[in-house]
Parts: structure tokens; C-alpha cells; sequence
């Protein structure tokens, strides 16, 4: 996340701290680091290779949950407290009067405010199981050596309640369509708005780049499981006999990484996988009958209320205390209306005078906690399906495949039984029974779709449209989804292949072509060569001629098309009916640009075309390859801070890939200077169910987010070309490979 608007003048108050200094601290220092006496009832043994992946082994359930929040809090201290703080609302407790309004914000929205009555709803297992996580991460984070950035934040030590796992939970699984909404709100009532409302309902996307977000907007976009890739390969199709996975989470790509990978063993559960810092969970992984990943589904689980006219007595108001760092308290006004949070009393969410209320499928009691405990013990495909009734949020496209060769997916949410959407808005009048009913009838994961044994032997999944699961009687699924080329590449690459291998898995982890981009490169250059006299910009065309949409970084083809979009969708802005500025997501473009060109007047349309392809020219011809001025950096997330950010970037590197390639990193519209993909594929992982062992986990930093450790960005060079850490099963291999041991007895 940014923390741009930080005080400059609060960071000259701060005190002196080894973030600003780290020092170089070998793993071996840093296991002996870990705080004894954790609350055992058994012997626990802790197995880790030289990357500072930990192999859990417990006599016990509960004392796998122990050693796993000790894990979490060891590695994860600083991130676990910081997520909580924001969970809470509590950012300005360590970003000082900047961040109040964001905190009054995060106030409003809410993220435990279904935690009790999930609490009172759990599973004995589950609680047990959830008390001993939490024993286990505040040992770690109450009695562990501060971490190095303590100092820098004041960050408090406290003890995580059910409360506060639950709540960063729901912060990990906010609704992205928040942020649609928000940048859609501002422009509600402006003449065009309808035409607007039609062009994003048709393009499935948000018009307004993500870069004008916000810090809020950085903040809830930054941690939700936003995007991902997952494919799976049934064994038909595996040249190994066993069933193939996939998975690579799109997230912030700045360090510490939002995963974490684990393997453990107790009687009940036999698994490895990436966990979330600070959650009980495995959200991408395998035990020995099933592995899984998802991908962001999209779906429409919140819908906003005008609730206006509704009387006074209608509403709760709360009063809620903000403190902020070095400054006074404060308090501020949060009002719940019979339909959810009035979030525009929250001043960073524009409502054009309205009163909004947020109705959010997060504010009721769902458990993914207890549907992922269950799903990491299935015993195949259809028990882990299983497993998900009561799951809500975030919305998920599961995709799994087992030990029985067979391949699936289904849709993991709960949404509003609705019959469609509004046509002309997105906010829904409150005394309107039609638009209030289908809250009354919420539909869970095992009323919703599912396949599986597709007849291909493949699957792909990639925050896509879900159209195998529209069918009569399935209530819609949303409107703002990814654009289609990241799917339609996977599926490519998956058809291409006649038996596949985990190699030939991680190679498609690792694509960088974007077909729409080559389909829209070759019709702008159509366009151009249709102009009086032919292509203006011949060296242009040359670049372009032929291009299949590869983003290398070493190609200088990317370049000419991105500096031709550059220019082009500027001068489009008089045609755009967004008044904050051009409609420069890919979906838009993808669906509207041509158009958009091709209904100007004539001799504008050859203006426009014209000066964009020379001024494309001059630009591509001054500039060097894709990765000259596409980056991606090795950077804890402090970066941002002003002043003494640059500090925390560690190294700076060419990449490959785009906005919508499978090796994602993303990036708006570019100005020829260098920019910093700072979100994008930052996690991967591939299991070959024929083998126990085969299983393979990259982070794009490393496992430890201490400041100085030699795990805390390690992997970079194993991300960058293409290798990965193997982290098996089998206790022998284990053993072999994971040579340091940190033994836990009872006291």
C-alpha cells in the first residue's frame, strides 16, 4: 500500500530504528530468534530448508495450530500487526492525522462487524483449532524480538483476538467492486452518466484507472485477493499419469509477500500451500488427495442504497473514538442503516449528496475459515467442493484437481438471489422492494454452479466472466470482470500442449503475450494504412507488422504499440464520457477504442490518427526495449514513505509481461519514462498429483518479512527465472531436504 500522504514533518519526530539500517541477519540467527515456551501440550518439530520454509510436525491438532501462529508471528510480526491496525480502522495510530479520515473510512465499512455471530456459529473444531493459532501468534508477537520496523511505526504489542483475525480476514476478502463504485460516484447525475453506465456495463470493467484510487483505495485493493490464474490439467492430458495444478496469485508486489508457505502434519491434517499472515488457512495448495487454487471471481456480493428518504429513526448511530499518533484523539459519527453502513458519511467516498448504504454479503455471518479447514482434509475433488457451504467471501472461482486424475471448478460465494442489474445505475432506491428482496435470499456456494471432467481435460480460470456457470435458474454474477485475454491465452497454451508436465505449467506461469493486444496492434496499424497516402509513421508499422503480442523485455515491439496507445487515448478524450479523463482500462480499450475512432468526424479522425502514429514513431524510435521502461522492484512496502522511502528499495529490475498477460504486471498508460509495476503475479505454485512430493511455491520476495534476513528476498532470482522451491509430503523427503530443526516441548 502507499502511505504517500505520511507528515514530512511527523517523520522528522520519529526515533532512530534499524529499518533504516538493517542489519544482515543469516537464517540460522533468525531461528534461533524464535521465542521459547511456546503453549504445547506435546513435542512439535519444525523442520526448514535454506529458505526459511518452515515443515510443521504435531502430535496434535492443536499444537499444529500453536506451531503455526508461532510460525505466522515469527516470520510475519510486523505484517500480522499492521493488517490488524487496518482491519480495525487504527492506521492513524502509526501514519498520524494523515490517515484519520482514512480510519473513519474503515470505520464505517466495517470488517468485524459479523464477527461475533461467526464466533458463536463455530464448529467446536473450528474454535479449537482457531484458539490455539492464536495462542501460538501472540506468543510469537508478545515475547519475539520487535522487528526492525517497530521503531519507525510505533507499532503496538498486542494480542490478536478471534475478533481481529476474523475482521483481517474480511479485509483480505473485500469486494473489488468498492472500488468501481467509488470512481463511478463522482460522475453519478452528470449529463452522460446513463451512456457511462452503458459502456461499463458492456466493457465489464472500471473506466477510471486504478491509479487515481486513492490511499483508501490502495489500502482495500492492495491486501483483497484481487486477481489470480489457475489452470488444471486432468490426467488425460498429463504426461505424468496424474492430475495437474496451477495457481499464481495477483497481488501488491511489494515486500513482505502476502503469502506465506507452510507445509505440516498432525492427525487431522496433511497439507502444504501458501496461508495468508496471520489466518488459520490454506487459500492455494494440496494435501495427498487434492490440490486447489482460485481465482477472484468478481462477483457482485455488495450493492449499494440510496437511503434518503428513510426515516431518522431508522438508523443506529455509533460514536467512535480515533486516535491518532502524536496528535489528539478525535471522534467521529458511524450510522447503520436496516440495509448496511451509510458509507458516505465517510468523507473519502464521494456521494454527490446523497446517503449510501452498503449492503455487503462480508457483513453477514459466513465461516471461510471452517470451509477451509474442511477443504484442506478433503479426500477429492468432491469433498473439497463440499467443504464450502458457508463460505462468502471473497468470491472465488475454486478450481481443484485430485489423486483420481479429474479436474473441477465451482463458484465459492454467496450472493443475492437477484434477477439481474439496474440499466441506467448502480445504486438502488432503498423503498424499493424488488431491489431490497433478493438480500432476503441469499444463494451460497452449494446452490451455484460447478463442473467437472471437462471434455478438453482443462481448465482455465483468470478473473474472467464465468460463462460455463450462466445457466436458468442461476442469479447473475456480476458485471465487472476482467478482460478475456489472460483467459484466452491460458486456454491457448493449455490446447497447444498435448500432454502437459509441471514444467510445461510453470512455462505458462511465466507467459508474457497478450493476443488482444496483437488483434488491436494489428487494426490500429490497419487503420493508419487506410489513411490518405498510406501509414504516416512507416518505421511505426514496421514495429507493429506482424507483432503476436509478446511483452519480452527485451522486445521492442510492446513499446511501439503502448507509446501508440499513449497518444491515442488522450487525444480520444474529447470522446470520452468520463469527465475525470480518458477510459484508458484495457477492457475499454479492448472494447471501445476503435469504435470511439471510428466514430469521429472524418477529418478528426485523421488528425487524431496521424499525430498519434508520428508522435508514436519519435517516441519509440528514443527509446530502448519493453524492459527499459517496464520495472519491477524489490521493495518493502515502506518505500512509500516520502523522504526516506527510496531506503527501501533494494533493487530495480526489467520484466516482462503486461496488463493482462499471464505473467501479470500490471501498468496504466505510459509516458516513455520508467515505470514500476507494483502489482501483479507475486506467488506460484504447481503440484503434480502423481507424486506426493511434487509440489513447487515461488514468492516474489521471500518467506521472511524481517528487515536484513537473507530469507526476506531470496527468491527474487527463482521468481525471475523461472525456478521454484519444491516443498513436499513425504516425511522422508522432508527430512532430506529440510535440514534445520527447531524442537518445541511442553513446559
Amino acid at each position: 500500500m502507499r502511505l504517500r500522504p505520511f507528515l514530512i514533518g511527523l517523520l522528522a519526530l520519529l526515533p532512530g530504528c534499524a529499518a533504516l539500517s538493517p542489519r544482515a541477519t543469516p537464517v540460522d540467527q533468525r531461528l534461533a530468534a524464535i521465542p521459547a515456551g511456546a503453549p504445547v501440550s506435546r513435542p512439535v518439530e519444525i523442520r526448514w530448508n535454506d529458505h526459511m520454509v518452515p515443515w510443521i510436525t504435531a502430535e496434535t491438532d492443536e499444537d499444529l495450530a500453536v506451531a503455526l501462529g508461532l510460525v505466522h508471528g515469527h516470520l510475519r510480526g510486523a505484517q500480522v500487526s499492521l493488517m490488524r491496525l487496518i482491519a480495525q480502522g487504527r492506521l492513524a495510530e502509526v501514519a498520524g492525522p494523515p490517515a484519520l479520515e482514512v480510519d473513519h473510512a474503515l470505520r464505517i465499512l466495517g470488517f468485524g462487524r459479523a464477527a461475533a455471530e461467526i464466533i458463536a456459529a463455530w464448529p467446536p473444531e473450528t474454535r479449537t483449532f482457531v484458539q490455539a493459532f492464536l495462542r501460538g501468534l501472540n506468543h510469537a508477537l508478545l515475547n519475539g524480538p520487535p522487528p526492525p520496523e517497530s521503531g519507525l511505526l510505533a507499532l503496538p504489542r498486542e494480542p490478536v483476538t478471534e475478533e481481529d483475525l476474523l475482521a483481517v480476514g474480511r479485509l483480505a476478502g473485500t469486494d473489488i467492486t468498492w472500488l468501481s463504485y467509488a470512481s463511478l460516484l463522482p460522475l453519478r447525475g452528470q449529463p452522460g452518466f446513463a451512456a457511462l453506465w452503458q459502456r461499463v456495463r458492456e466493457a465489464g470493467g472500471n473506466p477510471v484507472p486504478s491509479e487515481q484510487a486513492g490511499l483508501l483505495g490502495e489500502i482495500l485493493g492492495g491486501t483483497s485477493r484481487s486477481g489470480s490464474n489457475s489452470v488444471a490439467v486432468a490426467a488425460s492430458r498429463s504426461a505424468t499419469g496424474g492430475a495437474l495444478i496451477a495457481s499464481d496469485p495477483h497481488l501488491s508486489m511489494n515486500m513482505p509477500n502476502l503469502w506465506l508457505v507452510v507445509g505440516m502434519r498432525s492427525p487431522s491434517y496433511h497439507a502444504v500451500g501458501l496461508m495468508v499472515p496471520g489466518l488459520p488457512i490454506i487459500g492455494v495448495g494440496r494435501n495427498p488427495d487434492v490440490a486447489w487454487g482460485g481465482t477472484n471471481l468478481r462477483s457482485a456480493s455488495s450493492d449499494l442504497f440510496d437511503v434518503s428518504q428513510l426515516p431518522p429513526e431508522a438508523f443506529r448511530t455509533e460514536t467512535v473514538r480515533l486516535s491518532q499518533r502524536l496528535w489528539f484523539d478525535t471522534t467521529r459519527r458511524v450510522r447503520i442503516s436496516p440495509l448496511g453502513p451509510v458509507v458516505s458519511d465517510a468523507s473519502l467516498i464521494p456521494s454527490g449528496g446523497a446517503t449510501l448504504a452498503l449492503r455487503w454479503v462480508g457483513h453477514a455471518p459466513t465461516d471461510e475459515i471452517t470451509a477451509l479447514l474442511r477443504a484442506s482434509r478433503a479426500s477429492d475433488g468432491d469433498a473439497f467442493q463440499r467443504a464450502f457451504a458457508g463460505f462468502g467471501v471473497s468470491p472465488q472461482t475454486m478450481v481443484w484437481a485430485d489423486t483420481r486424475g479429474r479436474i473441477g471448478r465451482f463458484i465459492a460465494t454467496t450472493i443475492p438471489d437477484r434477477a439481474g442489474f439496474p440499466a441506467t445505475d448502480f445504486v438502488l432506491d432503498a423503498r424499493d422492494p424488488n431491489a431490497t428482496a433478493p438480500w432476503q435470499r441469499l444463494r451460497g456456494p452449494d446452490t451455484l454452479p460447478a463442473e467437472s471432467n471437462p471434455r478438453t481435460g482443462v481448465l482455465a480460470s483468470a478473473n474472467d466472466r464465468p460463462r460455463w456457470a450462466e445457466r436458468p435458474g442461476v442469479p447473475p454474477i456480476g458485471f465487472f470482470f476482467s478482460d478475456p485475454d489472460r483467459v484466452q491465452r491460458l486456454e491457448e497454451l493449455l490446447a497447444a500442449t498435448p500432454r502437459h508436465t509441471p514444467a510445461s505449467l510453470a512455462a505458462i506461469q511465466r507467459d508474457v503475450v497478450s493476443p488482444r493486444a496483437a488483434q488491436l496492434a494489428a487494426r490500429l496499424n490497419d487503420h493508419l494504412a487506410a489513411l490518405p497516402g498510406g501509414h504516416p509513421a512507416p518505421a511505426l508499422r514496421d514495429a507493429l507488422g506482424g507483432w503476436r503480442g509478446d511483452y519480452a523485455d527485451e522486445s521492442r515491439a510492446p513499446v511501439a504499440f503502448e507509446m501508440l496507445l499513449a497518444r491515442l487515448v488522450p487525444a480520444l478524450r474529447d470522446a470520452s464520457l468520463s469527465p475525470r479523463g480518458p477510459e484508458s482500462q484495457w477492457n475499454f480499450l479492448t472494447t471501445f477504442l476503435l469504435r470511439d475512432i471510428d466514430a469521429l468526424p472524418p477529418a478528426r479522425r485523421e488528425t487524431v490518427l496521424r499525430e498519434a502514429a508520428l508522435g508514436a514513431q519519435a517516441d519509440w524510435q528514443r527509446l530502448g526495449s519493453w524492459g527499459d521502461i517496464h520495472r519491477v522492484r524489490a521493495a518493502h512496502w515502506l518505500v512509500n514513505l516520502p523522504v526516506i522511502g527510496g531506503a527501501f528499495v533494494f533493487a530495480d529490475y526489467p520484466t516482462g509481461g503486461s496488463r493482462e498477460t499471464p505473467m501479470k504486471t500490471s501498468h496504466g498508460l505510459l509516458d516513455g519514462t520508467r515505470r514500476t509495476a507494483s502489482f501483479g503475479s507475486m506467488a506460484r505454485h504447481v503440484s503434480d498429483m502423481a507424486d506426493a512430493d511434487a509440489n513447487w511455491f515461488t514468492l516474489w520476495g521471500g518467506q521472511d518479512g524481517w528487515l536484513g534476513s537473507a530469507a526476506f528476498m531470496d527468491q527474487v532470482p527463482l521468481w525471475r527465472d523461472g525456478r521454484a522451491v519444491r516443498v513436499p509430503l513425504r516425511a522422508e523427503t522432508v527430512a532430506r531436504e529440510f535440514p534445520r530443526v527447531t524442537r518445541i516441548e511442553p513446559r
